[in-house]
């Protein structure tokens, strides 16, 4: 049984793609550095957002893999977008590869606009905390 527990109050407009409120209850915490959509060479792939959303979001769950967790062990997820707008035009894109990558176990989550990102070229970084049993 995952640690983590996701709350969406009826009060609050229905999340899509994220949870109003997330408690952890485990004993390890994993916080995970924020990826790109780098390859293992440290080359930045893809040219479009949802290309590159899906590179750093494979490198976070790499990353979360190697330390013990899974996708439902997020409790929360930081999005880091150049172009907020491209992110919200992409939103339905985005959504299936989060689906398809991480499940339908949404963390706490916040998408925020950034002039520039470490790699120039990167459109996207994610980061993020998972709580272990």
């Amino acid at each position: 049984m995952s640690p983590v527990h996701r709350i969406n109050p009826a009060e609050l407009s229905p999340p899509a793609g994220f949870s109003h409120a997330v408690t952890a209850t485990g004993s390890n915490l994993v916080f995970l550095a924020g990826q790109t959509a780098l390859d293992q060479r440290g080359v930045l792939t893809g040219s479009t957002l949802p290309e590159q959303f899906a590179t750093a979001l494979t490198n976070l769950l790499t990353a979360l893999r190697a330390a013990g967790g899974s996708p439902a062990d997020l409790a929360r997820v930081t999005v880091y977008a150049t172009d907020v707008a491209d992110y919200r035009a992409n939103a339905a894109e985005l959504g299936r590869i989060w689906r398809r990558l991480a499940g339908r176990d949404y963390p706490a989550m916040a998408v925020i606009g950034t002039v520039r990102l470490w790699d120039e070229q990167a459109l996207v970084e994610i980061d993020g905390v998972a709580v272990l049993p």
